[in-house]
């Protein structure tokens, strides 16, 4: 529908976009504790900076709870982002030393593995 709407064609890499997005999941799972201190200073960095924006500590107040879980939200989205950087070059390093074909198995393998891994992480800290 979008190639009807433009007037030059668009190619997109289907291969590479799921090889590169299995290699971000499998990244984001396994490395739990940058993904929380990256969450944790992008979420403390966005309260300081809508700090800045009232003059008023009472009228700052008055909104917290709302600004804040706003800024929890976008933390945890923007924490994506160099996970993808990541998943890309790790993409990219396997296409190029393993073969073209290998990307997205390896990808599946990896994002398999580290769920896994995240699953027994989680249950063996609740204990």
């Amino acid at each position: 529908m979008l190639r009807d709407l433009l007037p030059f064609p668009i190619s997109i890499d289907t291969t590479f976009l799921a090889g590169a997005s299995l290699w971000a999941l499998a990244l984001y799972l396994s490395l739990a504790s940058l993904r929380d201190w990256i969450e944790t200073q992008l979420f403390r960095w966005l309260n300081f900076a809508d700090r800045s924006l009232y003059i008023s500590p009472k009228e700052f107040e008055k909104s917290r709870p709302a600004r804040e879980s706003l800024n929890s939200f976008y933390a945890v989205i923007v924490a994506i982002v160099p996970f993808l950087i990541a998943g890309v070059c790790c993409y990219w390093g396997v296409e190029w030393s393993l073969g073209r074909s290998w990307g997205i198995s390896t990808g599946i393998l990896g994002a398999i593995g580290c769920g896994i891994f995240e699953l027994g992480r989680r249950s063996q800290s609740k204990d």
